[in-house]
């Protein structure tokens, strides 16, 4: 354990947003679970719907610093792929 008062808190602090990403990070995966869902079901108008969504999460996670560049923009394009190549 930490002796100092500077290094308890950072300790704080780091447990704080450690949380705070892991839910982020969570509610990421459950849209982009909802989209591929709605994929294999053969249902457009939600797949659609849910992408919209799923982009809104990864962007948002992206300017929080959950996610890097990199990882959101691959994330999206995976899932605008999939609900474009629905018929």
């Amino acid at each position: 354990m930490a002796n100092i008062k500077s290094a308890k808190k950072r300790i704080l602090v780091a447990a704080k947003r450690s949380e705070r990403n892991k839910s982020i990070r969570s509610e990421v995966k459950t849209y982009i679970k909802k989209v591929y869902a709605a994929v294999e079901a053969g249902d457009k108008e939600t797949a659609e719907l849910m992408l919209k969504t799923a982009q809104k999460k990864i962007c948002m996670a992206r300017s929080k610093g959950v996610l890097k560049a990199n990882n959101a923009s691959r994330k999206v394009s995976h899932i605008a792929k999939a609900v474009s190549s629905m018929n």
